[in-house]
């Protein structure tokens, strides 16, 4: 997995409207949001434990960026969009795909000591169907949030305009099988940032094995994917889905 976070130059937040988060904070406040990452370290071997029991697992990827984490607070009404390690762990856990077999596999199964065998049962890849958390931060009005589906479709014409990036992240199975779940939630900016946010979410897996894409004439070799976007749309679908965040009283 490959994580990069990024944040704009003072200026094209300037030119936003935007304000830099104070005290050091990764962040910055934009039309009635406030967009904040926490970059930490890696979990100890005490917070692991830890997490296992929590999730009911032995299994965890080799380095847990437990305390990294993305938010997106709406400040008039206290939704809170989110993104972080444990809620997509407990997601790869509730979803338990099978193992992606690659080739060393097959020889690890016919190795003649039983003592040397290596047994691969679950999805060590820790695919999930995560598409983030949201809730009403505290000493706000109680509010029922839930995502509901829908025909509406972000809006591509206004993504297409010159404005600054500010987060990226992407994750890549590299030799055996090209996995893409892309999650993209979009809001509208009004003219009246305290009103209610209309928040839409659009989830989208794509998959297909490195052998059948090279019976296609496509490129196998993983280095030539860089950047994801340059096979994404050779990639089949398997699951798309339009929602729109719901709020209730």
């Amino acid at each position: 997995m490959s994580t990069e976070w990024g944040r704009a130059e003072a200026s094209d937040l300037k030119a936003a409207g935007a304000e830099p988060l104070p005290h050091a904070r990764n962040g910055l406040v934009l039309k009635g949001w406030c967009v904040e990452s926490r970059k930490r370290p890696i979990l100890n071997s005490l917070a692991i434990r830890e997490w296992e029991e929590k999730l009911g697992t032995s299994h965890m990827p080799e380095m847990v960026f437990g305390e990294s984490s993305l938010s997106l607070l709406h400040i008039s009404s206290g939704i809170k969009l989110h993104f972080n390690a444990l809620d997509a762990l407990r997601g790869w856990k509730q979803e338990s795909l099978p193992p992606v077999e690659v080739p060393a596999a097959a020889k690890w199964k016919f190795r003649s000591k039983p003592s040397e065998q290596v047994i691969l049962d679950y999805d060590y890849t820790f695919t999930t169907p995560y598409c983030g958390s949201e809730m009403i931060e505290p000493n706000y009005e109680k509010k029922g949030l839930h995502w509901q589906d829908t025909d509406e479709r972000i809006d591509l014409a206004a993504l297409s305009s010159r404005e600054p990036i500010l987060f990226y992240d992407e994750l890549r199975v590299d030799g055996v099988l090209m996995r893409l779940r892309d999650t993209r939630v979009y809001c509208a900016f009004g003219s009246n940032g305290n009103a209610e946010p209309v928040v839409l979410r659009e989830s989208c897996w794509r998959e297909a094995t490195i052998q059948s894409l090279s019976a296609q004439g496509i490129p196998s070799d993983s280095a030539a994917y860089g950047d994801p976007n340059l096979i994404v749309h050779k990639l089949p679908i398997i699951m798309q889905k339009n929602q729109r965040l719901e709020i209730s009283r």
